[in-house]
């Protein structure tokens, strides 16, 4: 690598050293950052590799459990185990001609190889990749060739084939290991083939890779979608992954020895990855690995066994379950159901207390704990959340309705806000005080400093949020003028996000730039707050897209509620059941598919259903703006919608 006056050198007092750096950003994958310490942290949270953490976990805890998979029975992995193959594995991927910082791309459902190779990559001096199971050949072929990939390692027939499609393309690769039955071509390593590799290398080769390891140089990229173009590298230091789990321990309380999760969400996502891969670790917490249909229907199978303490689901799936009990719900009735509202309300009023500051009366008291003796407890159980005492909501706006009816069940969902380039950290609501609000995503990280960039275009006080840290990443591999243009030479990362803070610090995130829309008056919309508005108002539309750039007023794209293969995850005409009940509420009870609502709007344009969806959005216009705190999630535009029209996709 090379030294900052350009001299090449080697450190060779790793793995927790810290090299010489003249910037808080890099787009190469040897160069290394300047950590952004505090006083107060340089003196009590000294920079640590992950090499050194997972070891002292280890130590510390080494009969505990920390991976399980259910393979017929659960199979499971103790720390000492997990730390012991990891190791393994860096030493055959040392073996099979990884170099540093050099690619290892892992594409797979989770399992504990997915993070035994995340870790064995790490240690190798590797970089560790996570490749989305649904990325094309190309999609794979653009990470490979980007990072370099030497090592690739898969989970089955159908992974492998993406890779091979285009392996011909990557003459970087070394060796290709497939950790889930026969390996599917010539050449192809098994998972019990790549372990007898590891074995059969000395401590040695290893020991040199960790001396050369600085906690200030990248170990793992985060690919972004590639929306807006070429999927980009999110660059991760050691110091990163590590300061911010440790953060999460603190901040969320973490049990030693005593927290468990489930892990659906793909690992290739920095929210899943932390959770899952370090945050369990640092906490010596087990991990359970979901079956590969979780989210077809099997997730809820799996949380009734394991009752996790923690669990963290995108908006989508808390509106799933949410949906799925108000429909159970809706069958209940007589004294079953009152019994049940009023326990709602007794669970409900008891976070309502938190948050307003107020003490509980000795009626209130009671009824509450009877509340939850009778009715919450036994909820909570038959969803699988027993034992959860952190419920995260995060990567989109969640509902007011899907949070205040977990609330009343005694499962308080916190909403953050935080991006892959800041290490999901930058704000954090918390139950403990009361320091939350629904429609915010809490109050900025006593460690994370903020501000506001304003913009023309935008209402006072809002403008793009900025954040200055040590979670702030290194910068986009080989992309120096994203690189740029997000980081400025201050370290201040330009989130892309547009937000306002109230007078107690609260943050609301309002849109995007890049979604603004720019009318033909010149008017600036952010679009999210208007969209999330009109669903409120249409409670049987499932997605809701505004559009009016350039154009002379605004018009919306609307979809309305149907079923889902689940076995492909494509949208059906069949509409749900309550979207159903929504249409026999407005005298439609022939209206069972997205295909005969469409026809009922285009024959009777004055009828029930266009009537209905045109009074919502008169709802909108009228209430979106009183700009008082009860609506300010609706408060968001400044033109009126005009139009709507159906589109048959869910």
């Amino acid at each position: 690598m090379a030294d900052v006056d350009g001299s090449s050198r080697l450190y060779r007092n790793g793995p927790d050293q810290v090299i010489p750096a003249a910037s808080f950003k890099t787009w190469d994958a040897d160069g290394a950052v300047q950590l952004a310490l505090s006083d107060e942290e340089a003196a009590s949270f000294k920079p640590k590799s992950v090499y050194t953490m997972m070891r002292e976990i280890a130590e510390e805890y080494p009969q505990h459990n920390a991976l399980a998979v259910k393979r017929g029975v659960w199979k499971y992995w103790t720390y000492k185990q997990y730390f012991e193959e990891a190791r393994t594995v860096a030493k055959a991927f040392i073996k099979l001609g990884l170099e540093r910082f050099h690619g290892v791309c892992i594409m797979g459902f989770n399992s504990p190889e997915w993070a035994i190779a995340n870790y064995g990559a790490v240690f190798a001096g590797g970089l560790s990749t996570g490749v989305y199971t649904t990325n094309s050949p190309e999609a794979c072929r653009y990470l490979a060739d980007n990072c370099e990939a030497q090592i690739i390692v898969v989970e089955d027939q159908d992974c492998l084939n993406k890779f091979l499609a285009v392996k011909r393309f990557l003459p970087n690769i070394k060796a290709i290991i497939q950790w889930s039955g026969i390996p599917g071509a010539p050449g192809v390593l098994s998972w019990p083939e790549l372990l007898a590799v590891g074995m059969a290398e000395r401590d040695t080769h290893l020991d040199e890779r960790l001396s050369l390891a600085a906690v200030n140089q990248c170990c793992t990229l985060i690919y972004t979608s590639g929306t807006t173009g070429p999927p980009k590298g999110v660059m991760c230091s050691q110091d990163h992954i590590v300061w911010a789990v440790y953060k999460y321990r603190q901040d969320w309380s973490l049990i030693m020895g005593q927290e468990s999760a489930l892990s659906y969400l793909p690992l290739s996502h920095l929210a899943a990855h932390l959770l899952d891969l370090y945050i369990a670790t640092v906490c010596a917490g087990l991990v359970y690995f979901a079956q590969p249909d979780a989210l077809k229907g099997t997730l809820l199978q799996t949380l009734l066994e394991v009752q996790p303490t923690r669990f963290v689901a995108v908006p989508r799936v808390w509106e799933k379950m949410y949906e799925k009990m108000q429909e159970a719900g809706a069958q209940v009735g007589g004294l079953k159901k009152a019994v049940g509202s009023w326990a709602k309300y007794h669970g409900l009023n008891y976070y309502n207390a938190i948050k307003e500051g107020r003490t509980l009366t000795a009626y209130e008291t009671m009824a509450n704990a009877l509340a939850k003796t009778l009715i919450l407890n036994k909820v909570k159980a038959a969803i699988g959340m027993s034992r959860a005492t952190s419920l995260v909501s995060g990567t989109a706006p969640i509902s007011k309705d899907v949070l205040e009816y977990f609330m009343s069940l005694d499962l308080p969902i916190m909403e953050g806000y935080g991006l892959s380039e800041s290490m999901s950290l930058g704000s954090m609501s918390t139950v403990e005080g009361g320091t939350w609000k629904l429609g915010s995503v809490g109050k900025i990280d006593r460690h994370i400093k903020s501000r506001l960039s304003y913009l023309d275009g935008c209402r006072p006080g809002e403008g793009e949020i900025l954040m200055k840290g040590r979670n702030i990443f290194m910068g986009y591999l080989k992309m120096p003028d994203k690189t740029n243009e997000t980081i400025d030479s201050e370290g201040w990362l330009y989130t892309g996000d547009i937000g306002s803070f109230d007078d107690e610090g609260y943050l609301y995130i309002t849109g995007r730039i890049k979604e603004l829309i720019i009318t033909a008056g010149g008017e600036n919309i952010p679009p999210v707050l208007i969209e999330r508005a009109v669903l409120k108002e249409l409670p049987f539309i499932s997605n809701a897209m505004l559009i009016g750039d350039k154009r002379k007023y605004l018009s919306m794209l609307l979809t309305l509620k149907s079923e889902v293969d689940v076995d492909t995850g494509e949208p059906l005409s069949t509409l749900t059941p309550p979207c159903r009940e929504a249409m026999v509420t407005l005298g439609l009870p022939h209206v069972h598919t997205v295909t005969e609502a469409l026809a009922e709007v285009e024959q009777n344009p004055q009828g029930a259903l266009a009537t209905a969806i045109q009074e919502g959005i008169e709802r909108y216009n009228t209430l979106g703006r009183v700009p008082y705190q009860e609506h300010r999630e609706c408060s968001a535009g400044h033109s009126c919608l005009t139009t709507f029209l159906f589109l048959q996709v869910n």
